[in-house]
């Protein structure tokens, strides 16, 4: 579809995922995953590998106590 938004995904330090129009600059504490297509492709995406919703720094945390 000619003219439709585009936007890329994003990731921060706590491995939580957004999708960003692109072309902007991203947001400090962000970085771009290196997919990018419409927001109906882009949230395809963020539910096929974002899988786990917890914070990265839970995740470890939780981890350890298991230990």
């Amino acid at each position: 579809m000619t003219g439709a938004r585009r936007y890329a995904v994003i990731l921060n330090h706590e491995e939580q995922y957004t999708l960003w129009p692109e072309g902007g600059p991203i947001p400090h504490g962000w970085q771009p995953t290196g997919f990018r297509g419409t927001q109906e492709e882009c949230l395809a995406h963020i539910d096929e590998v974002w899988t786990d919703m917890r914070p990265r720094s839970l995740r470890l945390h939780m981890d350890e106590q298991i230990r």
